[in-house]
């Protein structure tokens, strides 16, 4: 199998990093500056065992790669608003055989959210589901970080909507060889639905920043995910617990300390780089089409992804509100919640 990445920053880079490092062929899909540098000088993997450069093909479209083979992967590793773009882009991609991308390859959704399989299916027949545990960072042009070991992360993977097959055993094996735990299960996005909820802490954590240890914070992330466990319930949409996924991970994959490395969650990661968009309409404002839906009042994450979009928009920076100013945007009193789930 060739895996094509596309996406090479934080998920997509580390991904295809560690699968090049352990002999898997890959191409990267990148654009702008982080394009110049991974052509130029190769993708850097910083690890808390120190730095090493990986050469790997990168190339902006598929037009760059010409005709694609029978056995190629595609591994999309975009946020979640830009997934309508990838799949219709590469869809039409021819495949050796005389045939195309959408009708041949099989499409691996490497991304948070719970809505990118189902428009990937929307032109591909060939759908799989990973929930990713990968805590890393990409910040600058070139550059990823690992932050995790002994494992780099946890990728669990079936097929969407369900089921498992010999495609996914044998992405599966790839990543289990290449410093990933890859389970495979036959309902992976009832894994996604429960990394959703984990998931919309992150908007409490890019908008405050270093302030985002506080009790007044961690007061904000109870309650967010409290609403979204009150809506998935609702909507009788199973999804997996803190408790569950723990067991999985162990002592395998832990948050290492890295000289000179901070930072945080993919959404904060998006306003440090004032790239203007974030994810938050697919994390926080899933749980609140879905609480719209069905009749579940959602005022915490509402107003999280409401101020997110907004600091995006204005490209404020992580810590340019506080607790206080948060909770004030909210309905009065505070809602009340549950402790909150353990985050990676």
């Amino acid at each position: 199998m060739r895996y094509i990445v596309v996406g090479a920053g934080a998920v997509g880079g580390t991904i295809g990093a560690r699968l090049a490092q352990h002999g898997a062929d890959v191409v990267l899909v990148a654009r702008g500056r982080h394009l110049e540098v991974l052509q130029r000088e190769g993708l850097r993997l910083v690890t808390a065992s120190g730095s090493r450069t990986v050469r790997v093909p990168a190339v902006d479209t598929p037009a760059a790669l010409g005709e694609l083979q029978r056995d190629d992967v595609i591994v999309c590793a975009v946020k979640s608003h830009d997934t309508a773009a990838v799949v219709e882009q590469w869809a039409g991609a021819s495949v050796a055989g005389n045939t195309t991308a959408a009708e041949t390859l099989p499409i691996v959704c490497a991304q948070n959210g719970v809505t990118n399989e189902r428009t990937a299916l929307q032109l591909f027949q060939r759908v799989y589901g990973l929930c990713v545990w990968l805590p890393a960072l990409h910040l600058e042009p070139g550059v990823v970080v690992s932050r995790a070991a002994p494992l780099s992360g946890i990728l669990t993977i079936s097929r969407y909507p369900h089921g498992i097959d010999t495609v996914a055993e044998r992405i599966a094996a790839d990543l289990s060889r290449s410093d990933f735990d890859a389970p495979i299960v036959s309902d992976v996005m009832r894994w996604k639905y429960g990394k959703l909820v984990v998931n919309l802490g992150n908007a409490v954590q890019a908008l405050l920043g270093e302030q985002a240890s506080s009790s007044a914070a961690d007061e904000l992330v109870r309650a967010c995910q409290a609403e979204g466990r009150a809506v998935l319930d609702a909507a009788a949409i199973a999804y997996t617990t803190d408790t569950e996924r723990r067991a999985v991970e162990g002592d395998r994959m832990r948050v290492q300390p890295i000289v000179g490395v901070s930072g945080g969650s993919s959404t904060w990661q998006s306003l440090a780089r004032e790239s203007g968009t974030s994810e938050v309409d697919y994390l926080n404002g899933e749980i609140v089409l879905l609480g719209r839906l069905h009749g579940v009042p959602t005022p915490v994450n509402t107003m999280l992804q409401r101020t997110v979009a907004q600091f995006a928009r204005q490209r404020r920076q992580p810590g340019a509100i506080t607790a206080d100013e948060l909770k004030a945007l909210l309905p009065q009193p505070f809602p009340k919640s549950t402790p909150p789930e353990h985050k990676s």
